[in-house]
């Protein structure tokens, strides 16, 4: 019992499928996806008493709408004594979860219901998405006049760690190729037809040295997690997603700015997250890396230690991540293959953390898991986030 107090869980996880969905509405993802969270958890709706939505990038005034208590109001929630909006791009789940962590520890919240929404598949003109995704965290002073967007950031960062490290495209085009047979076995996934290498390394090129099939689409979706005490969790799941640590760093905001596009903050996150947890890195069973493209997927899994520097490739293309592998990594297939739903991409991998853990995966549950890791990152990967999950205190 002393080993869970202090801490927090995630108990009910929802999820909507990723995919082009004209004929429904934002909001509708957003309650669907809190509905199934409220369920899984198996509480009274009423019990939450926090509730946090993150930003809609398609519409700023759906953003705002989700800000000012809409979540709370279509779903009569009777007991919120606060709404308020938390928004960091990819990083927005991890930080979420973050706030929730305190927020339960120092008896502020009971219950918090954290919501996810977006759509970007349908929600904004082809134009729009791109437009969208060459100004949002890129410096608007010395980068957009420049041309820079997010294939360009890719790419730099791409040349550079292939320079270094001697990691072959072949390597990199595994990255995809992994990810979709985690897709093929997720039914919530936008994209579950079998990829191949060479396939990834055919496909038409988009910045050197990165092709198309190496890049994210942008699609409709929702995501929704509740958290409480670590006691209380106990009492309502059989396996709760206990958060046993977390770390981050903040490095830039203007891409031109960081450092070492090769490294980025994951080292010093790593760190932080597994010492709090008390583990190891060679203690996770399933790895949930954010993979906008699969260059950020292979550095994060090598700074946060899973392998070391310049090896992940080789790790990816010979099946050591897939599934039935050695070390399991984006399991629900990432923003490769489920789909790019804006912050909605780090929150599906938080939420594929913990429905791993607490043995909800189905088809792709990795067998007798107890815990993950999951890395998150906004902007122009501004930031690295860490955050460990398991279903037993160590």
């Amino acid at each position: 019992m002393s080993g869970l107090r202090g801490r927090t869980a995630i108990v009910g996880i929802g999820e909507v499928p990723t995919g082009r969905h004209a004929d429904r509405s934002a909001i509708s993802f957003a309650l669907d996806s809190a509905r199934m969270a409220i369920l899984d958890a198996g509480i009274d709706k009423n019990e939450i008493d926090f509730v946090v939505p993150t930003g809609s990038l398609f519409s700023s005034q759906f953003s705002n709408e989700l800000a000012t208590c809409r979540v709370v109001e279509e779903l009569g929630l009777k007991n919120v004594v606060s709404n308020c909006q938390v928004f960091s791009g990819g990083s927005s789940s991890t930080n979420a979860l973050r706030i929730a962590s305190a927020l339960v520890e120092t008896g502020r919240a009971r219950a918090l219901l954290f919501v996810h929404t977006d759509k970007l598949g349908t929600g904004v003109t082809a134009q729009g998405g791109i437009d969208l995704f060459s100004t949002a965290g890129i410096s608007s002073e010395w980068e957009v006049p420049f041309g820079q967007h997010y294939s360009t950031v890719a790419a730099l960062a791409t040349m550079r760690y292939k320079h270094e490290t001697g990691t072959t495209d072949e390597q990199l085009s595994a990255v995809c190729v992994s990810n979709r047979k985690w897709a093929e076995l997720n039914p919530n996934a936008f994209f579950r037809k079998p990829l191949t290498v060479d396939e990834v390394m055919s496909s038409k090129m988009l910045s050197t040295p990165l092709r198309a099939k190496q890049s994210n689409m942008l699609f409709d979706g929702g995501a929704a997690f509740i958290v409480t005490s670590a006691e209380r969790a106990r009492d309502l799941v059989e396996r709760p997603a206990y958060v046993l640590g977390e770390g981050g760093v903040v490095t830039h905001f203007a891409y031109h700015q960081e450092p070492d596009l090769t490294r980025f903050g994951w080292a010093r996150a790593g760190r932080e997250a597994f010492a709090m947890a008390g583990l190891d890195p060679k203690d996770v069973d399933v790895a949930e890396i954010y993979d906008s493209y699969p260059i950020y997927q292979l550095i994060a899994f090598e700074e946060i230690g899973l392998c070391r520097r310049g090896e992940a490739g080789e790790l990816h293309l010979r099946g050591d991540t897939w599934p039935g592998g050695r070390i399991p990594t984006t399991t629900d297939g990432g923003m490769q293959s489920k789909g790019h739903i804006g912050a909605g991409g780090s929150v599906s991998l938080l939420v594929e953390a913990a429905r791993q853990v607490m043995h909800k995966a189905g088809e792709r549950q990795v067998p007798g898991a107890r815990f993950a890791v999951e890395t998150a990152v906004g902007g122009t990967y501004m930031d690295a986030q860490v955050t460990v999950l398991g279903n037993e205190i160590p």
